[in-house]
C-alpha cells in the first residue's frame, strides 16, 4: 500500500514530527510510505473562487500544491499529523485541506485515513473539533478510518520522547 503522511507541523524536529516518523518507521515494513512536510512547500489559502471547477482540476493560483495533488493521486492510506493549535490542526495543513476543494480529488483512491495529533493541553476534550472534521471527511469521502494517536500535554520540542506514543505510533504503523 502507498501510504502519505501529510504533516503539518511547522517545527522541524518537533512532536509531531517524531509521531509521524515513529509511525512511519512502523508502517514502512509492509507499505511505501512517504512523509511530506507541509512547511516545505508553497500552499496558498483556497480562494473558493471555483476556478478549477471550470478548468478540469487547474487552480488559478501557481503554488506547490500540484506537487501535493501528484502525491495525493497515488496514496491508498493518508495519515493526517499536525500539532493542536487553538483546538485546531496548524494553519499550514488546514491550507493543504482546503485546496481539496477541488475536483482533481475525484482522481484519488485513497481508501483509509488515520490521525496523529500532539497538544500541549491536558484537556479531554483537546482534540473533538479536529475529531468532528476528521469524521465528516470519512463519511463524505467514504473512506475507512484506519486509526489515530491523539497525544495530550506534550508542549516543548522533544517532550513526546518522555511519552509512549512514540512505541504506540511505531506499533499502529506496524499494524497495517
Amino acid at each position: 500500500m502507498n501510504i502519505l503522511i501529510l504533516s503539518g507541523s511547522p517545527r522541524k524536529g518537533g512532536n509531531t514530527e517524531l509521531l509521524a516518523e515513529a509511525f512511519a518507521k512502523g508502517a514502512s515494513a509492509n507499505n511505501h510510505v512517504e512523509i511530506v512536510s507541509v512547511r516545505d512547500y508553497i500552499v496558498n489559502p483556497c480562494l473558493g473562487c471555483n476556478a478549477c471547477f471550470k478548468s478540469n482540476g487547474v487552480c488559478a493560483q501557481k503554488d506547490d500544491m500540484p506537487m501535493i495533488y501528484e502525491k495525493m493521486h497515488q496514496a491508498d492510506m493518508l495519515v493526517i499529523a499536525s500539532p493542536v493549535y487553538f483546538y485546531s490542526i496548524s494553519a499550514q495543513l488546514k491550507a493543504v485541506i482546503d485546496r481539496f476543494h477541488n475536483p482533481i480529488r475525484d482522481s484519488f483512491h485513497i481508501k483509509k485515513m488515520a490521525l496523529l495529533l500532539v497538544g500541549a493541553a491536558s484537556l479531554p476534550e483537546l482534540f473533538d473539533a479536529i475529531l468532528t472534521e476528521y469524521n465528516l471527511c470519512l463519511k463524505f469521502f467514504d473512506i475507512d478510518d484506519a486509526g489515530k494517536v491523539l497525544v495530550r500535554g506534550v508542549k516543548d520540542k522533544g517532550d513526546i520522547k518522555g511519552t509512549n506514543a512514540l512505541d504506540e505510533a511505531y506499533k499502529f504503523g506496524s499494524s497495517i
